[in-house]
Parts: structure tokens; C-alpha cells; sequence
């Protein structure tokens, strides 16, 4: 394939609503310019899956398999139930970070009595969600379009607790900065419970990880460390419960999570709290 014409098809997979792209084997169903990001919603190996930017930005922001729409496609989606391990009975969930919404829908699936608030800041990703990723809030599964720290801080201010926080917003290069700080992991650690758990989505690889890392102990002390491609950070006000307490809780929920693609042997092995990051690491602050 010649360069131009590669190019020209790159194009037209980037730019048209409904496009098959049959030498790079991907339908771009739809796309959309938000207020913040270019958002494309595209087919490809029995998938349908979100990208901020383009077919060929790197990263996807959300993918599931259309015949198997329960399982969890990615490795930090089922790392993240890691958090279940800890607190496997929540009452309340907060959300930070839509995507396609398998998260939320998942949680909700094994745990339906569970009120699950799940914060979008940009409400084209919501729509995009229900549209084409089967997302369906309904009493105990809700969306609000709002700034997930601005969420948090309203919460505080009329004494709503959440038994875990799941941080998962992402732009197109990284977690916003203003949901890195000391001052905002302080404000999610007083808006969960006694016992509550903060469950964070972050890259092995990141630039920031050794500040990132050092900010988290700042203000958790130590957590569990799950390192894949993502690492995700497993904190809360409360001492880590051992790693005896983990497996017991991972067997009470087996039956529930082995139909979403959650392996506990795999999953509990990832489990770490060595501290691997270096001393030099500052803490993050606003």
C-alpha cells in the first residue's frame, strides 16, 4: 500500500460516521466533536470500542465484545474489581469516568442492590454510552454530567459517603491534573466510609508514577499496587486488610465475577504492597 494511500484511508476512517475500512478491517460507526474531546465509536475483531481523537490515536477508552457483552475486555477493568477483595459488600459506589460505562454496568450486574453514581464531565460520552455501548442507568445505576472532583466536593458538603471510589477519568493523554493532587485524593478519603476503599487507574509506565505513587502513600499510607500495562493503586482511610481476608473475600465472589472474565488466582497475585517507586518522588499538589 502506497503511503498516500494509506493516508487517504486513515482519513476516511477517522472522519466519516459509518465507514467499513476493509484493508484495516474496522467499521468507524460514528463520530463526534464534543466540547472536549473528538469522540470515535468503531468495530474491529468482534469488538465496538471508544477512542478520544482518532481510530489511530493510541489507547481505547472503552471496548466490548459484541458477543460476549458481560465479559470485561480490559486487564485494568477486571484489576479494578480488585477493590470488591477489600470491601466486597459496598452500599455505595462513586464512579469517576464513563467511558463506554462496562464498569459501572458490570458492578452493577454483581451487586444490583448497590447504588452506583458514576460522574461524566462531558455529557457527549454519555450519550455515546448509551447509544452504542449498552449503557442503562436506571434507579440504582446513575450517570451525572458533572466535574468529578467538583462531584466529590458537593458530596462532602451534604455528607454523602461512599463505601469505594473508583477513579477512571482519563482525557486523551492522561488522568486530568487536577485529579492527581494531595488536596483531591484528601477529599476522596474523607468522603468514603470507615473501612471504604479508593480504587485508582493509573499507567505502569507513567512519567509521574514515582510522584503519583509518593502523593497516594502521602495521604492513604500503604496501599496494594496491581501492575499490568495500568497499574491500579488500592487505598483507603482504614489499615489493608491481609492478604488471608483477600483470598476469603475473593472466594465469597467468585461465582459472580468468573462471568465477567475475572480470574481471583491471577488477580491475587498481582496483589503487592512493596513499595516500588522512588524516594525521590514529590508530592502532587494544586
Amino acid at each position: 500500500m502506497t503511503r498516500w494511500r494509506s493516508r487517504v484511508l486513515a482519513l476516511m476512517c477517522t472522519v466519516m460516521a459509518v465507514t467499513a475500512c476493509a484493508e484495516s478491517n474496522t467499521s468507524v460507526i460514528h463520530t463526534e466533536k464534543s466540547a472536549f474531546e473528538n469522540i470515535v465509536v468503531y468495530e474491529q475483531a468482534g469488538e465496538r470500542c471508544m477512542k478520544f481523537g482518532s481510530v489511530q490515536a493510541p489507547g481505547r477508552q472503552s471496548c466490548y465484545a459484541i458477543d460476549a457483552p458481560q465479559r470485561l475486555i480490559f486487564d485494568y477493568t477486571r484489576m479494578m474489581f480488585g477493590a470488591l477483595y477489600l470491601k466486597p459488600d459496598p452500599a455505595r459506589i462513586l464512579i469517576i469516568g464513563l467511558g463506554g460505562g462496562s464498569m459501572p454496568t458490570a458492578l452493577h450486574t454483581v451487586l444490583p442492590r448497590t447504588v452506583i453514581d458514576t460522574v461524566e464531565i462531558d455529557p457527549a460520552v454519555v450519550s455515546v454510552a448509551k447509544k452504542y455501548f449498552q449503557f442503562k442507568p436506571d434507579d440504582t445505576l446513575r450517570v451525572h454530567v458533572a466535574d468529578g472532583r467538583a462531584f466529590v466536593q458537593q458530596a462532602l458538603k451534604e455528607g454523602r459517603r461512599y463505601d469505594m471510589v473508583m477513579l477512571d477519568a482519563f482525557d486523551e493523554d492522561y488522568i486530568p491534573a487536577h485529579l492527581l493532587t494531595q488536596e483531591f485524593l484528601r477529599e476522596v478519603k474523607a468522603v468514603l466510609t470507615p473501612g471504604g476503599v479508593v480504587a485508582a487507574n493509573t499507567f505502569t509506565a507513567s512519567r509521574v508514577y514515582d510522584d503519583e505513587s509518593t502523593t497516594y502513600a502521602d495521604v492513604f499510607g500503604p496501599f496494594y499496587n496491581l501492575r499490568a500495562n495500568n497499574r491500579i493503586i488500592l487505598a483507603g482511610p482504614s489499615p489493608l486488610p491481609p492478604v488471608d481476608t483477600l483470598r476469603a473475600n475473593a472466594a465469597s465472589l467468585e461465582s459472580r465475577l468468573i462471568p465477567l472474565g475475572v480470574d481471583a488466582n491471577a488477580l491475587l497475585a498481582r496483589f503487592s504492597s512493596r513499595k516500588d517507586w522512588a524516594a525521590t518522588g514529590k508530592v502532587l499538589t494544586d
